[in-house]
């Protein structure tokens, strides 16, 4: 199928784009108000004249007027939904005081980095991770000490050695390095 071989070379694919490409985007411009979307819409177009030609290829400007046109309509409808599913998304938000609500992404990835961290944990000493775990919930050095039976002066060498013990093993668990 190939609807754009005429004899006339302007009524090529590649004539019809060079053609109408800019004055589509000119058009669609103060509609969608950014360039690359107005861009983006067009070439939607373009793809549609492609895959899908009228039969009436004399008129195949007010065709793909009328279609990129459309699109535009339809984009902003679209993100206007969007942005009010947004909209309301923050407020809810906003109002339960936790900020803006995470991605899948971000979930997904903070549950495995989690899963790493306690697997590099439990590989640890009772005694080390004990240590960092007592620091990371706040307690001073006096208070670890004295839960763990050892001089406050100590403490900060142990926790150091602890904290590079644990580094190492999720490293070595995440296949960084062995």
């Amino acid at each position: 199928m190939q609807p754009f071989m005429q004899k006339n070379p302007d009524d090529t694919f590649q004539g019809l784009f060079y053609r109408y490409y800019a004055p589509i985007v000119s058009r669609l411009l103060p509609l969608v108000g950014q360039k690359a979307t107005a861009e983006d819409i067009t070439q939607e177009a373009f793809l549609r004249l492609y895959r899908d030609p009228p039969d009436d290829l004399t008129r195949v400007g007010a065709w793909l007027n009328r279609v990129a046109v459309n699109l535009a309509y339809d984009y902003l409808r679209h993100e206007s939904v969007r942005s009010q599913r947004f909209a309301l998304e923050k407020r809810e938000a906003e109002s339960s005081g936790n900020g803006v609500y995470p991605s899948n992404e971000d979930v997904a990835f903070a549950n495995w980095e989690l899963e790493s961290v306690q697997r590099a944990l439990d590989k640890l000493s009772e005694r080390d991770r004990m240590a960092l775990l007592l620091k990371e919930q706040g307690y001073s050095y006096i208070e670890i000490a004295e839960r763990l039976d050892i001089q406050v002066s100590s403490v900060g060498t142990m926790l150091a050695r602890a904290g590079d013990r644990l580094k190492k093993q999720y490293f070595t668990e995440e296949g960084i390095y062995s």
